[in-house]
């Protein structure tokens, strides 16, 4: 058991491990990872990934979403959001998604992490973080995929990007819009700026 309380004492509360990351102080990795979900100190939360609970008055907190995305990634590079963030534009959306979104390089697909769900969408181009600019053009480009009504919706976006900054829409469309969303939108925006910022 020395070799196990060895481990023990590189692990910190609230931090997230791959199996990887325990190898170097462990040679019965497998085996000590057994245990130590087995007694309660270490959470499974995927294949591979290990939670060290941090204890609060209430009992065991969960992991930081950035943590636990970030560990399951083995990269920085990644843009944590959800279609709930949308209703903070004022357009009209106000319904409530049990989903979280990770833009990313690397991963694509459903993943079940501890108690809660991501959705990975691989992305060549997001911002370091979400911008207003950037969730109007974001909520275009998945405009299909919401519940509200979405002509309603469209109207309201319209007239929202009108009171935006024109210059940072625009940018944010030719980097982050799709084609469609570059169809919309192009209409309110300068002749000619977007094909200016393209080239």
């Amino acid at each position: 058991m020395a070799k196990l309380d060895e481990l023990k004492k590189h692990l910190k509360r609230g931090k997230v491990y791959r199996r990887t990351d325990l190898v170097e102080w462990s040679k019965s990795v497998d085996r000590h990872l057994d245990i130590l979900t087995k007694d309660g100190t270490l959470q499974k939360l995927s294949q591979g990934v290990y939670y060290f609970p941090k204890e609060s008055a209430f009992g065991k907190t969960p992991p930081k979403e950035e943590d636990l995305v970030r560990t399951f990634l083995k990269d920085d590079r990644f843009l944590l959001t959800s279609p709930n963030a949308y209703n903070s534009l004022g357009v009209g959306a106000t319904q409530l998604y049990n989903k979280r979104v990770v833009y990313n390089h690397k991963r694509h697909g459903e993943f079940k992490l501890g108690n809660r769900k991501f959705d990975f969408q691989i992305k060549h181009h997001f911002p370091e973080k979400l911008t207003e600019e950037f969730l109007l053009v974001d909520m275009v480009n998945n405009l299909d995929k919401v519940a509200e009504d979405q002509d309603c919706l469209l109207k309201n976006i319209m007239s929202k990007a009108f009171s935006m900054n024109r210059k940072k829409l625009q940018q944010s469309l030719v980097a982050y819009g799709n084609a469609k969303a570059k169809k919309m939108l192009s209409s309110i925006l300068a002749p000619n700026m977007l094909n200016d910022y393209a080239g």
